[in-house]
């Protein structure tokens, strides 16, 4: 138990020093920004209460919006999905492997993780850039934003989750 937790915490750490060093400077056309934090947020095992898994959202995300001068954005967002992400799992997850599962492609299937992430960070996107946003006057470039980082996002978890393959 102890070695899953620094495990998490190296994770906590890496994920947050990726996305505050580099991934928050990238933006393709100006609409397209991976949030590749909410990795962690997604991986934690389906028995873990939902408390703690929001707790460890609101730390990451406090820490990012900290170092990125955005005032709670991240944590609202991703505290939001963590509160959520039980119910996203009993929705897609096969129903004989929700005892006790790690969101993977390889403990759900494809098709279901697949389901699972793209709901998931769709709506962590939707939430984070509509409170950047603060306004639906453009609702078509919001609309466009949240479609393209959304999509980016999920390429980049797929990519990771099929470098951590076992």
């Amino acid at each position: 138990m102890i070695i899953s937790y620094l495990r998490k915490a190296g994770w906590f750490v890496g994920l947050m020093l990726l996305q505050v060093l580099i991934l928050n400077n990238i933006h393709i056309a100006g609409y397209a920004t991976p949030f590749l934090y909410i990795y962690l947020i997604l991986k934690f095992e389906s028995d873990i209460s939902r408390n703690t898994v929001m707790l460890w959202a609101f730390c990451l995300a406090l820490l990012i919006d900290v170092f990125s001068d955005t005032p709670g954005m991240n944590a609202v967002a991703a505290v939001t999905i963590a509160f959520l992400r039980p119910f996203f799992l009993r929705l897609f997850a096969p129903r004989d492997t929700l005892d006790n599962i790690v969101p993977s492609i390889a403990s759900m299937g494809f098709s279901p993780f697949l389901k699972f992430l793209i709901v998931s960070v769709f709506v962590h996107h939707a939430i984070l850039l509509s409170i950047e946003y603060f306004s639906f006057v453009h609702w078509g470039a919001l609309l466009l934003k949240i479609v393209a980082s959304s999509s980016l996002t999920v390429i980049c978890i797929l990519a990771l989750e099929g470098m951590n393959k076992k």
